[in-house]
């Protein structure tokens, strides 16, 4: 199945992201699954390389390589919300990548089911 994750929340100001980081790990580990997570808004600041994870939330850092490196599984993040932020696409970390609201146009066609946190 081709699932689509949309996340929009802060990474460590509520558990949005955390959880839906968790589901489309948990998904991205089954064979039949291919998942595409999109970056939007705050969100994008979870793949900022190298940040110190809170205790409470886990390495989101290491959940985002879990979910980039399954099947044919890719993440990217909001372009315009990584400028907003002063992010560069080398501050990201390995597997995720600089999208478009066009990119993210094209998954949600891809896709059989969309989810958004």
């Amino acid at each position: 199945m081709n699932i689509l994750f949309i996340l929009n929340g802060a990474p460590y100001g509520s558990e949005a992201t955390y959880n839906g980081l968790r589901l489309a790990g948990a998904l991205s580990k089954r064979s039949d699954n291919v998942i595409r997570l999109y970056l939007m808004g705050d969100s994008v600041g979870t793949a900022k390389r190298g940040q110190k994870f809170a205790a409470n939330h886990g390495n989101l850092e290491a959940m985002l390589h879990v979910v980039a490196h399954a099947n044919d599984s890719q993440v990217g993040a909001c372009g315009s919300c990584l400028d907003a932020r002063g992010i560069t696409a080398e501050d990201l970390t390995q597997g995720v990548h600089r999208g478009s609201l066009e990119e993210l146009a094209d998954w949600t066609e891809w896709s059989d089911k969309a989810l958004v946190f």
